[in-house]
């Protein structure tokens, strides 16, 4: 009888005294709003075929998503169920690994404790006294299935487990139990199997029963699907555009922001998820391993809450450590000219470039003092109040997601050192400025930067787990290992048990879906909003393509040199101030033939942008075969621009040398000094002045002098004179001996940037002491003096010789 919770279990063989015909009876066990059942001995298969009987009956017998099924099958992981494990889809049934048995002991203390506090709240004794006093049942039936393992299980499981089996029916939770020692209680019925087919039953007792036999595949596969289909399972999933509001940008960000990311498969009718960052929970963490969907989920995210809110009531500030070009379809590209409006930066291919996160979290943090001072001069303490002070003030929240987060954190140096400490305090004080941090990782566990650091994390309150993602959740969690493909897990309760919640995701990569949002988004932007700063790492910057450098114009006084592009979020160049204070030369150091050329072609150009034509003197020295095509065609560039200038070779060099040293002596005896107004520059750009150095150490007979002494002169005195060097040396120790020898620290050279060059090498270097600096493809580390306290990455510009 269905209808009272029976469940049928087989047929009683009944008989009467002899001549009499045998009858088949319905033999029946109770189970739901009652209590448990224990099956004992007969064969596995015997043991299955029961079981799947009596789950079949079950979820046939009520409306689909009235019972939910746990599976704990150590020995035979499930297989006996055949198609009842479609139910899987909607979330009807949940299967357990062999090692998950605390996760399930877990899960079902945790349902108990919900129920008793949440829904029953003292005010009735069962979920059945509920039921019949509101006329509906409230919470859905949870039969669980513990199959013995091979060793039985461990006494404090089997205890937790009699302790579920005690207050379990009065929450709608009955267990069905094989080959396990259950106690002695009227609410655990008994089947015995025997070897010969038949059955006996505590309910029926003495009556032997011959259990049914399996139920066939098609009838199985048949009422699975109609369940899954009336659980929602079977219903399409929601679309994309079926998020987005009609009417875009309607809502209010004072409070916090909230977003529909999906829909609940469980409902039977479309139910949206949405999650929600203010407050509480103020920050989210998601995680999942690669290929279970975090880009899909994060394109999900930033479409909906971007359809909700308009730019001047959210900025987003994207970053993206791992390799590949996610976030650069938020932004201008060469097919798509459209952007996400609310985007104000977006890094991707930063896996190299751990710098560039570290100044997105610096950024972050000076708005977050900034945000601070403005709500203590208008007396409040919330982003809410402060904006309703400053009504004409410009106050977004602000979502900053960093996608592969633990590469930031990656390494013990310098850079994780201060990430870690930005990290822990944006994400204690940015709840109150209306600042949200949105980390993304596969695995959270290894990143030993975070160990010990459980009151940042703790921050994270709302956790997104994926698929198979692992420690996003709480500890005992383990409800992501158990979702199916484009769901996740949706907790806003640090990943406590009690708070999950499957969401299915839509399809937010395909095209004409996220692109489709945002090409609406754009159309409807305003006119003055600025374009989103795009760094993508895997590009080399071309020096035309510099704003610094376009700007660049004929001026008196101190002139820049640009020799590559800061990583920051402003994408500006990196400047050697050439003055005439002393050591305002520059020093390209490395073995990296085509990346020193293009140092020193940039610096160059740079310079002689910034002269009228005729009013500076360029010579450009070419030492290394190798460089020659790339100093010609400077010098070519040089001369187009109307600059006096000339190309020559390691044989010139002496007396190239000897004229300015000349030029620098007049200068500095005459009368005025060798400031006098209008005295015109002279730019020495040599490449490769190592390869001279045997042929600059030989001594003149007549004046006892070498050439590297009048190298070293021009060098010291040169910028007092307006006379400045640019050269490329090989090695550190090259550039020490042509200098100033064995235990010189180089103070001449007030500017130097070192390409392939390990960090301990370059302490005898101005800034360059005890400096932990690996080399990598592309970048340089760069320091002048005047204006660096310490040595930072630069990426050199490239093809500098094509700038106009």
């Amino acid at each position: 009888d269905a209808r009272s919770g029976d469940a049928r279990s087989g047929d009683a063989e009944a008989g009467e005294p002899s001549g009499w015909p045998v009858a088949a009876v319905p033999a029946l066990v109770p189970l739901l709003d009652h209590g448990h059942l224990a099956i004992r001995g007969g064969s596995a298969e015997q043991t299955d075929a029961l079981v799947a009987g009596l789950l079949l009956r079950l979820v046939a017998s009520y409306q689909p998503g009235s019972i939910k099924i746990s599976l704990y099958d150590p020995r035979r992981l499930g297989s006996g169920l055949g198609g009842l494990l479609a139910l899987a889809r909607p979330g009807l049934l949940t299967t357990y690994a062999p090692h998950d048995i605390e996760s399930l002991l877990q899960s079902l203390t945790g349902e108990i404790r919900r129920i008793q506090e949440e829904v029953l709240g003292g005010r009735h004794a069962s979920l059945a006294a509920l039921a019949a006093a509101a006329g509906r049942r409230t919470e859905p039936w949870r039969v669980v299935v513990v199959q013995a393992p091979a060793r039985g299980l461990p006494e404090d499981a089997l205890a937790r487990l009699h302790g579920v089996m005690h207050a379990g029916p009065a929450c709608g939770i009955h267990v069905i139990c094989c080959d396990l020692p259950l106690p002695e209680s009227g609410r655990v019925e008994t089947v015995r199997l025997h070897p010969d087919g038949l059955a006996e039953s505590s309910f029926s007792a003495p009556v032997l029963v011959r259990p049914d036999p399996a139920p066939p595949a098609d009838l199985v596969r048949a009422v699975c699907e109609r369940i899954v289909a009336g659980a929602g399972a079977g219903r399409a999933p929601m679309r994309l555009a079926d998020l987005i509001p009609e009417e875009p940008w309607q809502r209010s960000s004072g409070a916090g922001v909230t977003a529909p990311i999906g829909d609940d498969p469980e409902a039977p009718e479309p139910d949206l998820v949405e999650v929600a960052l203010g407050d509480d929970p103020p920050h989210a963490l998601i995680g999942g391993p690669s290929g279970s969907g975090k880009t899909n989920f994060l394109y999900t995210l930033l479409a909906t809450l971007g359809a909700r809110y308009s730019p001047d009531e959210l900025e987003f500030y994207l970053l993206d450590f791992k390799e590949g070009v996610s976030f650069a379809r938020l932004a201008r590209g060469r097919r798509d000219p459209t952007w996400l409006p609310h985007a104000r930066l977006i890094g991707v291919n930063v896996n190299d470039d751990r710098e560039f996160g570290l100044a997105l979290l610096r950024y972050l943090a000076a708005e977050l003092r900034r945000r601070a001072e403005a709500a203590k001069e208008h007396e409040v303490t919330k982003l809410e109040e402060l904006r309703a002070q400053d009504p004409d003030g410009r106050w977004p929240r602000i979502v900053a997601v960093i996608d592969e987060f633990q590469v930031l954190l990656g390494r013990r140096d310098a850079i994780t050192e201060e990430a870690v400490g930005l990290l822990e305090d944006l994400a204690r004080r940015g709840r109150s400025q209306g600042l949200h941090l949105v980390l993304s990782s596969q695995d959270v566990s290894g990143i030993e930067a975070l160990w010990g650091r459980s009151s940042m994390l703790a921050q994270f309150t709302l956790r997104i787990a994926l698929p198979k993602a692992r420690r996003v959740l709480a500890e005992e969690n383990r409800a992501a290992e158990r979702i199916p493909r484009f769901c996740a897990v949706v907790n806003p309760d640090s990943g406590l048990a009690m708070a999950n919640r499957v969401v299915r995701l839509p399809d937010a990569s395909s095209g004409g879906t996220y692109d489709a949002v945002q090409r609406t988004l754009w159309e409807r932007r305003p006119r003055h909003l600025p374009e989103p700063r795009l760094f993508d790492g895997g590009v080399v910057p071309a020096l035309a393509d510099s704003p610094d450098f376009r700007t660049l114009a004929p001026a008196d006084g101190t002139r820049d040199a640009l020799v590559g592009q800061v990583i920051d979020l402003e994408g500006s160049a990196a400047r050697v101030a050439f003055s005439r204070s002393p050591g305002r030369n520059l020093a390209v150091i490395g073995t990296r033939t085509g990346e020193a050329c293009d140092v020193l072609v940039a610096a160059t150009l740079s310079l002689a942008r910034q002269h009228e034509p005729g009013t500076a003197t360029f010579t450009v020295v070419c030492l290394d075969d190798d460089a020659y095509a790339t100093a010609s065609t400077l010098t070519e560039r040089l001369e187009s621009a109307g600059h006096p200038v000339r190309l020559r070779l390691l044989q010139d060099l002496p007396e190239v040398l000897a004229k300015a040293a000349a030029e620098v002596d007049t200068a500095l005896s005459a009368p005025t000094g060798p400031g006098v107004a209008g005295a015109r520059a002279h730019y020495l750009t040599i490449f490769a002045v190592d390869a001279a150095g045997p042929s600059l150490a030989e001594r003149d007979p007549a004046t006892r002098t070498t050439g590297l002494d009048v190298l070293r002169k021009v060098v010291a005195r040169g910028p007092e004179t307006r006379t400045h060097m640019l050269g490329w040396w090989r090695t550190v120790g090259r550039l020490k001996d042509d200098l100033g020898g064995l235990g010189s620290r180089l103070d001449d050279v007030g500017a130097w940037l070192a390409l392939d060059v390990q960090g301990q090498e370059l302490s005898p270097l101005p800034g360059g002491q005890l400096l932990t600096w690996a080399p990598r493809s592309r970048r340089a580390l760069f320091f002048d003096r005047t204006r660096h306290d310490r040595p930072r990455p630069v990426i050199p510009f490239r093809d500098a010789t094509e700038a106009r």
